[in-house]
């Protein structure tokens, strides 16, 4: 997994996803309310359950399309060569500067650090990933990458920039400071780099769907436009293309369509305005080895992030506690198949509930339970073969903590008195909300466990003798 430098979340991180999670979910309640929702995921499943079984004949008919509407297709099996294309095409443009829109792609390949290392300034146009781009962090989500963030943080941020003091409370100040930034940078910017939503395999059309309006200037302004596209966001046709159209807003926002979409053939032609260059990198980053596992149902995602607002692990932990381009459930599935189950990915899948909360929202209707049990078994062995490797004091701990845990007098006489033991001390040394009971960061040996949640401490009174005296 990738290693991005990360902002100290604030202490209402929690707040601030349960809020947005509750927000949308009375949005999408509504909105489903106006269509037969459990018969359009049902068709939306079939469009992409179509599309990803076929992949490699729609991706070689999307190329054949592309290129012949005047566009340019690079194949790329691994994130270094996607790099490396858009690198390469940067320096044949001669470009020295590049607006990019929102693309999990993108940051899943690491492009922002690739950009700037070839000396080329790129600078993230969404307003909620310009944000994390300018205090070093990354984005905590696919639809909202500034949700862990307060206002005050934002308004902090923005004032240093401007030079004046701006009040987090005046959202139009801070979003005018935003548009005033980038305005000059799409105007002057040499490349525009996007992600796709979908690409229409019968037309080579790239869809791009979008609430704030900057890719659509990033696709027209710049005369070089940039798509990286993960292979398995290919559909046949525009039936498919059209209901997942439709599918993808409902699912995320709980609108009945999305502020913009942009539909992509080609470069600009017959004296239109627009790019006059059109290249589409076509990303494998091991995409083609899920194709016809157990797992194929996980490259059915559309990215709407529905299911991470559903969990309620993620609504805890945030998306920086995963460590993955890619957080919550689906992250939890689809990392560990495309980097490998190495001793940090091979935790993600233990990171659930299993309460199938994200099966009932993901509108693909992906088994996101069964994958992620199935992973556990296999995260099980290599956890099992690394432990031998690696030194673990606090896996050491809790295993103990475990075994004594285990046989109930042990734990009867361990949980009466570590509780009014550590009661005190942890309320002396733990970090705690202003709201009192939760602590944003717990004394060791329990610090790590803080490092991505919050945690309530020890109750000097166990379980058992609070039930013992409540019964009478």
């Amino acid at each position: 997994m990738h290693e991005h430098p990360q902002a100290e979340p604030d202490a209402g991180v929690s707040l601030n996803l349960h809020r947005a999670a509750g927000n949308w979910a009375r949005q999408r309640g509504v909105a489903r309310a106006r269509v037969d929702w459990e018969q359009w995921r049902e068709q939306a499943r079939a469009v992409r359950a179509d599309a990803v079984g076929h992949m490699d004949e729609l991706i070689d008919l999307l190329s054949r399309r592309v290129s012949a509407a005047g566009g340019h297709v690079h194949r790329a099996r691994t994130a270094a060569d996607a790099r490396e294309h858009v690198i390469r095409i940067c320096r044949e443009v001669g470009a020295r500067s590049a607006v990019k829109a929102k693309s999990m792609t993108s940051e899943e390949i690491g492009l922002g650090d690739a950009l700037a290392a070839a000396g080329i300034d790129a600078v993230e146009t969404d307003l909620g990933e310009y944000i994390v781009q300018a205090m070093g962090d990354r984005p905590s989500h696919l639809l909202a990458p500034a949700v862990h963030l307060s206002a005050a943080q934002v308004a902090e941020l923005f004032s240093r920039e401007s030079g004046h003091t701006l009040d987090p409370d005046d959202t139009r100040s801070l979003v005018d400071h935003a548009r005033d930034v980038l305005r000059p940078r799409f105007l002057a910017a040499d490349v525009g780099i996007t992600g796709a939503n979908l690409a229409v395999a019968e037309t080579g059309t790239l869809v791009l769907v979008e609430s704030e309006g900057n890719i659509r200037l990033s696709t027209a302004l710049p005369r070089v436009h940039i798509a990286v596209m993960g292979i398995e966001k290919v559909v046949r046709d525009w039936d498919g293309a059209a209901h997942l159209v439709q599918m993808l807003p409902l699912a995320a926002h709980g609108v009945p369509a999305a502020a913009s979409t942009s539909y992509i053939t080609g470069p600009a032609r017959d004296g239109d305005d627009g790019p006059e260059q059109l290249h589409l990198v076509l990303l494998d980053g091991g995409r083609s080895s899920i194709q016809g596992t157990e797992f194929e149902a996980a490259l059915h995602c559309i990215r709407c992030g529905a299911c991470m607002y559903a969990c309620p692990v993620y609504r805890q932990v945030g998306g920086h506690h995963y460590g993955s381009t890619y957080s919550g459930p689906i992250g939890a599935v689809i990392t560990p198949l495309l980097e490998g189950l190495t001793p940090d990915t091979a935790e993600l899948p233990w990171f659930s509930s299993l309460c199938g909360a994200c099966v009932e929202a993901c509108p693909v209707k992906i088994p996101l339970d069964d994958q992620l049990v199935m992973l556990r078994a296999r995260a099980a062995v290599a956890n099992s073969a690394a432990a031998g490797r690696r030194p673990d004091p606090e896996g050491a701990l809790f295993r103990a903590w475990a075994a004594l845990w285990s046989r109930p007098a042990t734990y009867r006489a361990t949980a009466a008195t570590a509780g009014r033991a550590l009661a005190p001390l942890w309320s002396t040394i733990a970090r705690e909300h202003e709201d009192g009971g939760w602590h944003t960061r717990a004394p060791f040996p329990f610090s790590h466990f803080t490092d991505g949640r919050d945690a309530l401490g020890p109750d000097p009174e166990p379980f058992h003798a609070r039930w013992r005296r409540r019964r009478g």
